[in-house]
């Protein structure tokens, strides 16, 4: 079936959204990891139109700002202080005749509507040039249509007489179920002419797009009506209630999605998958997974329970458990956490380890190289095959300035050790356990740096009388027992 390209989609923005009680406009809000407003207008795109139109009004700078970062190409039209949707459509298609009348169909979609797929609208296409109408509606049938225009149909023939709006309806108009979605394909000529005649004696005082049907009907077009039967696709959003239903009902369909293409979702009411996210067959996710903005996940790898990961690349056959991460690349058979932190600029190499209450920042962790526990490494260069001790620092910050630690191939670090940035740490070399590393390492070599043991004896009991520490000193003593540390050679006695 060939979809009839429109000559334009317009998209309705300018609205306040005082019922969301926030300081963001109501189209930037986002489900699924997309604003309102981006969700339309990827819809939009996806319809190939000639020009494309949004409509702003309130906000308008902060509402700009963010459709031409999505859309460059976008054309913005800001509406005046005449109210309604009429007047919001007819500055659109001043705006886009002053580039050369259209011609052909014009798609009319509101900014607030996130789950109007691509499918319906080619449907409502197709419907508006095989029957050649002037104007076609979308519209659906709702148990409650309190708040919601009435469509009103010609006895007989189904033919779209009006659609009236709730404030205007008298008692029998409002007994009425199905309603308008607000999305419309409109013949260019014909919406031209009819906004020129519209006016505001309604109940509201705004001029309506909706009088264009009438209008329309009356020049003796074909206004007709396409009925979809899923409701939460044509809904929008006018409050955070509806916000986060709408978004649960997209991650419910962008799970399934994901199921029925191969990935393993162990249980789908806990896990959450952003609409840009790339998934692999093969893939599982455990519960309480969170996958956001661009994160990718390669075939064969398992991320969860309890991790979240926003624009990540993780590699085939990786695991990742209980971890947060950001803006990091995971390697083929790499393994994170439990109870990780990547932060941006992280890279893991092929088979790679990151551990158990681990940090990361910026830093290159090579192939097969290891970093098992307890650690922070940050603005750092690892190279393959490494061990990091536990509890070991990249010391890179001295208070003005970030540095940088570089750890070659095959060395092996003992655990708490500090690595004083910028220092580098040579192939194959090797650091004792406590020590602190200033200084570069040469390849091959061992480097210490803690002084040698000493015992003070009797300290507690002389310095902390009283203590608990002092008493058990002190039976001890009288018991007849020693104090391990006083009796034995330290290896750094020898």
């Amino acid at each position: 079936m060939t979809i009839p390209r429109p000559a334009a989609v317009v998209v309705l923005a300018a609205g306040e959204g005082t019922r969301m009680r926030s300081a963001t406009p109501k189209v930037l809000h986002e489900i699924g990891g997309r604003s309102l407003v981006g969700h339309v207008l990827t819809t939009a795109r996806a319809l190939s139109p000639q020009r494309l139109a949004v409509v702003v009004r309130h906000e308008r700078a902060a509402v700009t700002d963010h459709v031409l970062t999505l859309d460059p190409e976008v054309l913005i039209v800001d509406q005046d202080d005449v109210p309604g949707t009429g007047r919001a459509v007819q500055v659109a298609l001043e705006a886009l005749d002053g580039a050369g009348e259209l011609t052909g169909s014009v798609v009319v979609l509101a900014g607030d509507v996130p789950l109007l797929d691509v499918g319906t609208i080619s449907q409502l296409l197709v419907a508006h040039h095989a029957d050649v109408n002037a104007v076609t509606v979308l519209t659906t049938v709702v148990a409650d249509p309190t708040g919601y225009g009435r469509v009103l149909r010609e006895a007989g023939t189904g033919d779209v007489l009006a659609v009236v709006e709730e404030r205007d309806a008298d008692h029998v108009q409002r007994a009425v179920d199905e309603i308008n979605t607000s999305v419309y394909v409109f013949d260019a000529d014909v919406l031209r002419r009819a906004l020129t005649r519209l006016d505001r004696s309604n109940a509201q005082g705004e001029l309506y797009l909706t009088d264009v049907l009438a209008l329309a009907r009356a020049d003796g077009g074909h206004v007709r009506a396409l009925r979809t039967e899923d409701v939460l696709s044509v809904e929008g959003v006018n409050d955070r209630v509806q916000l986060a239903r709408l978004g649960a009902e997209l991650n419910r369909r962008t799970v399934e999605d994901w199921m029925r293409a191969g990935v393993t979702v162990v249980d789908p009411a806990t896990t959450w998958v952003d609409v840009d996210v790339d998934l692999a067959a093969d893939v599982t996710l455990l519960p309480g997974t969170q996958l956001h903005g661009a994160t990718s996940v390669a075939t064969g790898a398992r991320i969860g329970p309890d991790t979240t990961l926003t624009n990540v690349e993780v590699g085939e056959g990786a695991t990742i458990v209980r971890t947060h991460g950001s803006d990091a690349v995971i390697g083929a058979g790499a393994s994170v956490g439990p109870f990780a932190y990547l932060r941006p600029g992280t890279i893991l190499g092929e088979r790679g380890k990151i551990g158990t209450f681990v940090e990361t920042k910026n830093a290159t962790i090579g192939r097969g190289s290891k970093v098992p526990h307890l650690s922070y490494v940050g603005d750092a260069e690892i190279g393959v095959e490494t061990n990091i001790g536990a509890a070991s620092v990249t010391v890179n910050y001295d208070g003005v300035h970030k540095h940088r630690t570089v750890i070659g191939s095959y060395a092996r670090t003992g655990a708490d050790n500090m690595f004083v940035a910028p220092v580098q740490v040579g192939d194959g070399a090797y650091t004792g356990a406590g020590s602190v590393i200033r200084r570069d390492v040469p390849a091959g070599a061992l480097a210490v740096s803690q002084g040698s043991q000493r015992n003070v004896e009797g300290w507690v009991e002389r310095s902390r009388p009283g203590t608990p520490a002092a008493e058990a000193s002190a039976r001890a003593r009288s018991a007849g027992s020693s104090d391990p540390g006083t009796t034995h050679e330290t290896e750094n006695d020898r």
